[in-house]
């Protein structure tokens, strides 16, 4: 009994150091793992969208550029729909600080003021866009990071397919997650050679429990072809028909998009 006393505070300390070297590699995984936040810019004229290409390309880009953020998608939709025309904005952060001081960094950029005045300082009765819809993502552990797309087709020509994956639930939305990762659907893509941009959970929108995805081809027969491949693929084949990921998507979105002239991605 007396041994036992003795050797307590030992072992308490080592199982304090254990659960806090623990904490620690949870924390740095996390660290590891990019933010990513995806602003979708709502408009309905021609006019709102020639002021949102010149704030993005003179003003914001370059802004995010100084500010740290060294690639920033820009992205329009290939048959936008007339009474909501959509332009997507996506921006990497390596931290969660990083995403948050961002604006800020703009706000005392005198370069960005400037070139984003016509924006920044629109009137209510001609504002360049009628709404922003914001999501933020945590990438995927499996591709902890973003990629740019080894294309080689012209930009004009290029389509970039955004997927979203919504689960029914939380846990059959954390089960796709874990298809991607530890079932290796990633992997698949990665194989064949999709070009993806990032996977991510999202972690705050207005669709949730969801993930998205981005892929890139040269053009649109590339995309059809290449899914035609991904579709039969044997090991997607068994992957599909695998019962613990049986139902753990209730809604597949899809979007297809190309990248603006100025885009980093």
């Amino acid at each position: 009994m007396k041994m036992f006393y003795k050797s307590c505070p030992l072992v308490c300390l080592a199982v304090f150091a254990f659960v806090t070297c623990l904490f620690a590699g949870v924390q740095v995984q996390a660290a590891t793992r990019y933010l990513y936040k995806i602003k979708v810019y709502h408009y309905k004229t021609q006019a709102q969208e020639d002021r949102l290409d010149a704030y993005f390309k003179d003003a914001y880009l370059p802004a995010m550029h100084r500010a740290g953020v060294k690639n920033v998608g820009v992205f329009k939709v290939i048959k936008q729909d007339s009474l909501d025309k959509k332009i997507y904005v996506f921006a990497p952060y390596k931290t969660f600080d990083e995403l948050e001081s961002v604006d800020q960094k703009l706000t005392n950029d005198k370069q960005y003021v400037a070139a984003g005045k016509d924006y920044l300082e629109a009137a209510s009765a001609n504002t360049p866009y009628a709404r922003i819809e914001t999501i933020i993502l945590r990438a995927m552990t499996g591709a902890p990071e973003p990629e740019t797309p080894k294309l080689t087709g012209p930009k004009k020509d290029r389509v970039y397919e955004l997927r979203s994956y919504e689960g029914a639930t939380e846990a059959l939305h954390l089960n796709k997650l874990k298809m991607f990762n530890d079932g290796d659907e990633m992997g698949i893509f990665k194989r064949l050679n999709f070009n993806a941009v990032f996977y991510g959970a999202v972690v705050a929108g207005s669709k949730m429990p969801n993930l998205m995805y981005m892929t890139t081809f040269n053009n649109q027969q590339e995309n059809t072809d290449k899914w035609k491949v991904f579709m039969s693929d044997p090991q997607f084949s068994a992957l599909s028909k695998d019962p613990q990921y049986k139902g753990n998507v209730s809604k597949n979105e899809r979007v297809y998009l190309y990248p603006t002239d100025y885009s980093d991605y």
